[in-house]
């Protein structure tokens, strides 16, 4: 059944400039925003948060402020590219600082890893740990530039929506063997089981199973190694504000607290939104931010779909779950010196862990854990004298056949969470602690709407990517379209910043007729 509302009207206040409504006020439907606003759009961003930046905003606890998500910044240029399509510089709008070393990572025998950008001290670590491997290692290195030229540079910000744009690449996929692992060709250049692990978790990042997702990914190593790791001051949380300010600087809205309850079809094509209070508004484009998942289940579940039907949507591989312990100490900043500002715990099992996240959806007992410690770099995140952490713990998502019950889990994972930063890392932790809060798979499901709780959408497997996944102009209605995370090129701020820059491919520009004077002096 398709839905036709009588309630939309045009805006008396468009001026001539066709509307664009964005679905979600995360990273991609803000880039979405600043894209379309760009190209002559009258832009209303539209959120359920009471802040800008869905899974990359933050919240604030007894004086330490939390990024809730994403931590770290790769390839700038992404970013830079963004705010200069808007005519905006973007180092000017956002402090970025480089990170060296990028993190370290401790395995379970006492050993580290420490990574950095500089070549010859990435071999220098590789020789430390097993001097036999460094051949391997720059074997790898190959391997990981390879990839980034096809994987990256020929594919991330370009349309994938037509069958042949993924069928043209499936011979060089071949030569690369993008059918292995990330995790089987680290195995193939190193024989040190630190090192496979070291060079393999990256897609963990992403919501992906270094087991079973492509090799192509191997080419996060070269954007490391190419662009540095970076840091933005204010956190994740800074660039979306910057992000929301540049679109209202554009005469765009961003508008917090209010929910899209539904997505309407005007004469076979989207044509606005109507909100949970039951107010509609009307647009010439629809533009969701939204878990592709939850877009077509939820926000068009009054529409006949042809692809992405309920089933179609349950059936896919999704993404693990996250446990996200985010905790503030009073009295540390001169204690724990050798913990810096990104660290990997990496637990006593490795692919065995990998099993029962992804495959059994079971929860272990054991675990491996991100320690984030932003204070180190930034202090306004913490009162003075103190620290913000929090510690991630992948997990399995909420669509197994016995999902955890985190209502009453949670609690007694956190303190075996802390137990193990206690013994590993941060001795005598649990007397300084001053806030503290806890983020399961619950609440990217209710907060985020992410089905099954999972972290990063749909999972991806190279059949979940490019073509395969949901694609930005959507297959079930015109005048839609989908950026963020479970949509081409996928997860990661990186990802999720360039399904807009493929969106603008695909809108077209505002005719010169509808940009008004207004527009011309803000341009100048």
């Amino acid at each position: 059944m398709t839905v036709v509302d009588s309630r939309i009207q045009a805006d008396p206040n468009a001026a001539g400039r066709p509307h664009a409504i964005v679905v979600g006020a995360g990273l991609g439907g803000l880039a979405a925003g600043m894209r379309l606003g760009a190209k002559g759009y009258r832009v209303t961003v539209i959120d359920r948060l009471d802040v800008v930046g869905g899974r990359g905003s933050s919240i604030t606890s007894n004086g330490h402020r939390f990024d809730l998500g994403p931590t770290i910044v790769t390839v700038p240029q992404v970013y830079r590219d963004l705010w200069a399509a808007c005519g905006r510089d973007f180092d000017k709008d956002v402090d970025l600082r480089p990170m060296d070393p990028f993190y370290e990572i401790r395995f379970p025998d006492g050993e580290t890893f420490t990574a950095r950008q500089s070549t010859e001290a990435m071999e220098a670590e590789v020789a430390r740990l097993s001097p036999k491997d460094v051949p391997g290692y720059r074997r790898f290195l190959k391997d990981a530039a390879r990839r980034y030229v096809v994987g990256f540079e020929g594919m991330v910000a370009k349309p994938m929506h037509k069958a042949w744009d993924t069928i043209k690449v499936l011979p060089t996929f071949g030569l690369l063997r993008a059918d292995q692992s990330i995790l089987k060709l680290a195995q193939k250049r190193v024989k040190d089981e630190r090192l496979r692990m070291a060079l393999s978790f990256h897609p963990l990042f992403i919501g992906g199973d270094p087991a079973h997702v492509t090799s192509m990914y191997a080419l996060v190593s070269h954007l490391e190694k190419e662009y540095g790791v970076h840091y933005a001051m204010g956190g994740v949380q800074a660039m979306a504000t910057a992000m929301a300010n540049v679109i209202r600087d554009q005469g765009g809205r961003v508008r917090l607290g209010e929910e899209v309850d539904e997505i309407l079809i005007k004469n076979g094509r989207a044509a606005g939104v109507r909100l949970s209070d039951g107010a509609s508004e009307a647009a010439e484009i629809v533009v969701s931010n939204a878990d592709a998942g939850f877009t077509y289940t939820r926000l068009l579940r009054n529409h006949k779909r042809k692809r992405w039907t309920d089933r179609k949507v349950r059936s896919r591989r999704w993404s693990m779950g996250l446990f996200v312990w985010y905790f503030g100490t009073s009295g540390t900043s001169d204690m724990w010196k050798d913990v810096g500002h990104h660290t990997i715990l990496s637990g006593p099992r490795y692919e065995g862990l990998l099993n029962d996240i992804f495959i059994k959806n079971k929860l272990a007992d054991d675990m491996s854990l991100y320690v984030h410690r932003p204070s180190v770099t930034d202090p306004s995140v913490a009162p003075e004298g103190g620290d913000t952490f929090y510690a991630l713990s992948p997990v399995p998502h909420l669509g197994g056949k016995d999902p955890v019950d985190w209502t009453q889990m949670a609690e007694t994972y956190r303190q075996k969470v802390q137990d193990v930063l206690e013994e590993k890392m941060l001795p005598g932790l649990w007397k300084h602690l001053s806030a503290s809060a806890v983020f399961t798979p619950n609440e990217f499901r209710d907060r985020y709407l992410s089905p099954f709780g999972a972290g990063f959408s749909i999972e991806p497997r190279i059949l979940q990517s490019a073509w395969f996944r949901p694609h930005n102009v959507s297959e079930e209605v015109p005048s839609l379209f989908l950026v963020g995370a479970g949509t081409h090129p996928g997860a990661g701020l990186p990802g999720v910043v360039s399904s807009a820059e493929v969106l603008s491919k695909l809108v077209p520009a505002v005719p010169p007729m509808h940009i008004t004077e207004d527009m011309r002096e803000a341009a100048e």
